[in-house]
């Protein structure tokens, strides 16, 4: 029963005993503590600012990013759009060129063509030539193997020269 309703005296030892652990708490405890909690406090508010200044960081970087790419975009679109042209343009001067070649060399075939034909009409005309010399050459030697015609066609020959 005495724990349930203490005496005076020792409600008087607990308020003392209390009073001077609140006094020993107060003067050595009490201020570091509290100054370890402004020190955590500090550090918590510095920590939650460098936290918003890394997400505006974040945020201004991630517009950046978006704005460097698109600008990249436009760029390489713009450079396969000359590329493009560039290609358009070498394959119409190729075309171009293709043509004037092959124009070149059909001129150059027909005249070789023509050459070789022209050749083949002078030698054929040689042969021609020739073989009408022999063929008059042969029918002369019979016509004036016997000596009677053969008289006779020189005193022709001699009559036409003198009248000349």
């Amino acid at each position: 029963m005495q724990l349930v309703t203490p005496g005076i005296g020792l409600i008087f030892w607990m308020l003392l005993s209390f009073t001077i652990v609140m006094v020993i708490l107060k003067k050595f405890a009490w201020k570091p503590i509290l100054n370890a909690l402004k020190d955590r406090e500090k550090s918590i508010e510095n920590a939650l600012k460098s936290a918003d200044k890394a997400k505006e960081q974040m945020a201004k970087l991630q517009a950046d990013n978006q704005r460097i790419m698109a600008e990249a975009r436009k760029e390489r679109d713009l450079l396969l759009k000359e590329a493009r042209e560039v290609k358009d343009k070498i394959l119409d001067e190729a075309k171009n060129q293709a043509v004037v070649e092959a124009a070149k060399i059909t001129e150059t075939a027909r005249q070789n063509i023509r050459a070789e034909k022209a050749a083949a009409m002078n030698e054929i005309k040689n042969q021609v030539a020739s073989l009408s010399v022999e063929i008059a050459e042969k029918i002369l030697r019979q016509k004036l193997s016997q000596g009677e015609e053969q008289k006779q066609l020189i005193d022709n020959l001699l009559k036409e020269i003198k009248l000349n």
